[in-house]
């Protein structure tokens, strides 16, 4: 078996500085599980984090200082477990996270917590499985930021902004199948991938401003840009559950501006889009920046919808070795069509 290799990034930069490095990774202890990483994702975060994004409020949680490996998603075939594990054991196929620090998934063995892992359906390549869980749990903590679920989303008048994206593709498979009646937002090239996809309305934005949308909407979700926040907070009808983003200003603000004058604007900005939003929707409307954290009850969702055998994937534009990850950096950077996937076996 071939020594363990990790996909370094070793100083900030665009592009992004990476290197192939060896390096040792321990027996597991207690509830960690060694995986033998077959396929892993590089996110638009990880291209963003490569240049120093997010320095500052990442920092608190060791996962700026460089060098440092990038990546979240992995999927591959347990080697090891801790003496706590009973839900793997070795030579299982699995998928699943590793929470943001400086010890990523672009690498060849991972150490990971038996919680964040999930047994890998037998019909899922590790290819397709490497794509989801971070846009997934991401999508989901969106979800649970305006208290949408499947229980309640029946019927529901729901306007997705960047509806073409890993997200917003994602956002239109889920809500679809609850019951939602989704409004994509896209631009020209992406309006049969929406309506494929299940979309009641697909708004071309190129041709038509957000401002004209009606205000129907028991839910908006944005996932493209937050020049467009206020247009779509504003489309909320009274009574709305609420909005959440993906594409707050927080951790741009912090490294452009430090934290006194940096805080103070991502609070101003917070409660005037907080407000916003009760305004059009009233007092029990919320509104919700969403950030990623590994959530087990999204990776339960995720494992029960691929053994359904829903169809559930993400496209990918470009598969290449670890060796190769200039390459997925700069097709993630250069917002190119498809996820990027390393495979570092």
């Amino acid at each position: 078996m071939s020594p363990a290799q990790r996909l370094l990034c070793l100083a900030p930069g665009s592009p992004a500085t990476l290197a192939i490095r060896p390096f040792d990774l321990p027996a597991p202890k207690g509830e960690q599980v060694r995986v033998r990483v077959q396929a892993t994702s590089v996110n638009p975060i990880d291209a963003k984090r490569s240049t120093g994004y997010g320095q500052r409020l990442l920092g608190l949680k060791g996962a700026a200082s460089f060098p440092l490996v990038l990546g979240n998603d992995l999927a591959g075939i347990v080697e090891s477990v801790g003496i706590d594990v009973t839900t793997c054991k070795p030579g299982d196929r699995v998928f699943g996270l590793v929470p943001t620090g400086r010890q990523g998934a672009h690498a060849s063995l991972v150490m990971a917590q038996a919680k964040h892992l999930r047994l890998a359906p037998a019909n899922c390549a590790f290819q397709d499985l490497a794509a989801l869980p971070y846009t997934f749990t991401t999508l989901w903590r969106a979800l649970q930021g305006v208290g949408l679920n499947e229980l309640n989303a029946k019927g529901k008048e729901v306007l997705v902004h960047g509806a073409s994206g890993g997200l917003g593709q994602l956002a239109l498979h889920l809500l679809t199948r609850w019951g939602a009646r989704v409004t994509a937002v896209c631009s020209t090239a992406h309006v049969q991938t929406c309506q494929d996809l299940g979309a009641a309305v697909v708004v071309d934005r190129t041709q038509r401003a957000l401002s004209t949308l009606p205000v129907v909407y028991e839910v908006s979700l944005n996932f493209a840009a937050w020049q467009d926040e206020a247009a779509l907070v504003s489309r909320l009808k009274p009574g709305a559950m609420g909005h959440a983003t993906t594409v707050h200003p927080l951790l741009a603000s912090l490294d452009a501006q430090g934290w006194l004058k940096g805080g103070w604007d991502v609070v101003r900005a917070w409660s005037a889009m907080r407000g916003l939003a009760k305004s059009a929707g009233g007092p029990g409307t919320r509104y919700a920046w969403t950030v990623f954290q590994p959530s087990t009850q999204a990776l339960d969702a995720l494992e029960q919808l691929l053994l359904a055998n829903r169809g559930l994937r993400l496209p990918i534009g470009l598969i290449v070795p670890l060796a190769e990850g200039e390459k997925a950096f700069a097709h993630v950077s250069q917002q190119r069509a498809g996820r990027a996937v390393l495979l570092p076996a």
